[in-house]
């Protein structure tokens, strides 16, 4: 087995423009050596949501391979973490503009810096919406401890998508995100059996504002408190609703049920989503 050093692993909060706020992400730029195994252990030791692993040599011009592990396994794709790899490659490599190979195809990703002020922002794989099984959603809000009054009537329940897929249920009212309980092993089984990676609980907050909690079973973890995967399936499933076109922008509100306020600027493209954040690294 590798040994593999605790400082190798870089860590950033993602979408906040402090550390004690948005999504923490551990970054590992240099993992060529290491396995899918290994790779899994230091995500789950690291703790985080997400742990993005760049597993290729880091050459400026080139795909770069990498793969993102929860503490419950390997993830397709994640917003935050990617986000912050854009990051912490702009730390070693120069900001700019990076490829970056994922499970779900290459993504564009940036980084962005400002004296001490860091930024990161992704282009999405092609978002889009399906709608949901009945029974699949009886189940989710029986699990999540909802009802259909619970529902905003103008936004039926659908499965966005922008990378990985995720449930979209939206609330009448702001009110209804205070509270999250939820069974957990249940809701884990129905999002592994589905391959929904977390669930975007959301409501309206004033014009092109949202306010979102993101439950996360699926990766063993309760909440993420920020979610950049999530918001661009919700992109693709007010698009698909007709809510949105291409140049129209939202900000999604995240985190602060869990004090960890972040914050997810949405621009719709033409097939995608322009997902971006401030980045801050943590050094305590």
């Amino acid at each position: 087995m590798t040994i593999f050093p605790a400082s190798e692993v870089s860590r950033y909060a993602a979408f906040a423009d402090r550390a004690d706020r948005g999504n923490p992400a551990g970054v590992v730029l240099h993992a060529q050596s290491l396995t899918p195994l290994e790779m899994q252990r230091i995500a789950t030791d690291v703790g985080y949501s997400e742990t993005a692993f760049v597993t290729s040599p880091l050459r400026r011009g080139t795909a770069l391979t990498v793969r993102y592990f929860a503490p419950g396994g390997e993830v397709d794709f994640c917003g935050h973490a990617t986000i912050s790899t854009a990051v912490a490659l702009g730390h070693e490599l120069g900001f700019g503009d990076f490829t970056l190979d994922t499970n779900v195809g290459n993504v564009l990703a940036s980084a962005t810096n400002a004296g001490t002020a860091t930024s990161g922002a992704f282009q999405s794989p092609t978002i889009s919406s399906t709608p949901i099984d009945p029974g699949h959603l009886n189940d989710l809000l029986d699990y999540l401890g909802w009802d259909s009054t619970d529902l905003h009537p103008d936004y039926p329940p659908a499965i966005g998508f922008g990378g990985n897929h995720h449930p979209v249920l939206v609330a009448q009212k702001t009110s209804r995100l205070a509270e999250l309980s939820y069974d957990f092993e249940k809701l884990r089984a129905l999002c592994r059996a589905q391959n929904w990676v977390t669930i975007q609980l959301i409501a309206p907050a004033g014009a092109g504002q949202w306010h979102s909690r993101n439950p996360f079973p699926w990766g063993g973890v309760i909440e993420d408190p920020a979610t950049g995967a999530a918001a661009a399936a919700f992109a693709g499933y007010l698009k698909t609703l007709g809510r949105v076109t291409a140049g129209d922008q939202l900000t999604i509100t995240q985190g602060l049920e869990m004090g960890r306020r972040s914050c997810i600027n949405v621009k719709l493209l033409a097939t995608a989503a322009l997902i971006s954040g401030p980045v801050t690294p943590i050094t305590a």
